[in-house]
């Protein structure tokens, strides 16, 4: 009988101490992070309760809701390199948008042409999307090129920024 008393007294001694070191590796990480504030705290509090799959979902979501990422930038433009001259690479800033193709909605892509190029006729708009792939803006700004690339691409076309 004493020798189950002891084993008893035992379990609830490596209970207390499991709970315990618990609490204890709790309020560590309650001491590592600062208190959420403002108007933010419920939702920080709410993301601190998530699981790491839910975490990685809810950051999936979140890219592509607002059609960003998450990876950390890479910073190559002015990394020296060993052994030999570092090269500066310039972020571009003029674009040539070309046509490549005009996709089965040939009439809303003439639209569309008429739309970025509102100089152009109907004949002429109509030849130069026949005549796919031709050049439809030159030395262009990028947000002009890309306004133009996705109106095109918005009526069916397929589109190169050069």
């Amino acid at each position: 009988m004493a020798d189950e008393e002891k084993k008893d007294d035992t379990k609830v001694e490596e209970s207390v101490s499991k709970d315990e070191s618990r609490d204890k590796v709790e309020e560590v990480k309650a001491e590592e992070k600062p208190k959420a504030s403002g108007k933010f705290k419920d939702l920080i509090k709410q993301i601190e309760e998530l699981s790491v799959l839910e975490l990685s979902e809810l950051v999936k979501e979140l890219e592509e809701r607002f059609g960003v990422s998450a990876a950390a930038p890479v910073a190559v433009a002015g990394a020296p390199v060993v052994g030999g001259d570092a090269e500066v690479v310039e972020e571009k800033t003029s674009f040539d948008v070309v046509l490549v193709a005009t996709g089965d909605k040939k009439i809303q892509v003439i639209k569309a042409v008429r739309e970025v190029k509102p100089e152009l006729g109907l004949k002429e708009a109509k030849d130069l999307v026949d005549g796919a792939p031709k050049e439809l803006l030159k030395a262009a700004k990028k947000e002009d090129a890309d306004t133009a690339k996705e109106k095109l691409e918005t009526a069916g076309a397929t589109v190169e920024l050069k």
